[in-house]
């Protein structure tokens, strides 16, 4: 079995409850009435098919996908390569300078990160074309509760990096006795001057991830990325 196929046998049974049909009613009828919906259906569980269940180290959680044209492609606060850095992963990569001297990138594809065990998750998987947060309260967040506790409950020492009081209470249940949760404002332009510029997650989660004997990750985004590796998808919708 593929560790692809792994999330897919542990999420196989949120298929099936009355909530997530619901929610692939809603998806199929907005479609079928013509409404563009970010990221495309290719790319919405990119983050299950680019970081394997059990190479899991650390998850950064956002809250629903970009809504602006060829933006989202499923990972949280990630972009399409040619696609212009967003204001709050511009902050993201303005504490990486600060805190590990990373060079600033040139682009938004995180990739790079996914590949090495980073889950770049959104709370909510879908929303509607230019307008923010029009899928939330859908079902999605219950899904992503259940990832949350597949990961909480089987295994140890993953960092949780949660920014904003949105993603902290997404994160309460997690057992901070078995994982390193660190906290802080959230990135946005209207707040990363309150504490997450300096807040150091990045050498945090690295000095970490060693004490736990794992691989750190190499936050310095190689230039040029290309588009997604081809791999198995999760043919789920």
């Amino acid at each position: 079995m593929s560790l692809e196929a792994l999330w897919q046998q542990k999420l196989a049974t949120e298929f099936d409850t009355s909530y997530m049909q619901s929610l692939q009613a809603f998806l199929a009828s907005q479609r079928q009435d013509g409404v563009e919906i970010y990221p495309s259906e290719k790319d919405c569980f990119n983050a299950f098919k680019l970081t394997p269940f059990e190479q899991v180290k650390l998850v950064i959680l956002g809250q629903d996908p970009y809504h602006g044209p060829d933006q989202a492609h499923g990972l949280s606060f990630s972009v399409k390569p040619g696609i212009k850095v967003p204001p709050s992963l511009v902050n993201i990569y303005k504490e990486l300078k600060q805190d590990l001297d990373i060079p600033i990138a040139a682009h938004g594809n995180l990739e790079a990160w996914a590949e090495q065990g980073v889950l770049l998750l959104n709370s909510v998987l879908s929303v509607e074309k230019s307008k923010a947060n029009s899928h939330q309260g859908k079902g999605w967040e219950t899904f992503t509760d259940k990832v949350f506790e597949l990961l909480n409950n089987e295994h140890q020492g993953l960092v949780f990096m949660l920014w904003g009081s949105y993603a902290q209470k997404k994160g309460k249940a997690i057992d901070r006795g078995k994982h390193l949760v660190l906290e802080s404002v959230h990135p946005s332009p209207l707040s990363a001057y309150r504490g997450f510029l300096g807040c150091q997650h990045f050498s945090l989660a690295n000095k970490y991830l060693k004490k736990q004997g794992k691989t750190e990750i190499d936050w310095c985004l190689p230039e040029g990325k290309a588009q997604p590796q081809q791999g198995q998808t999760l043919s789920l919708f």
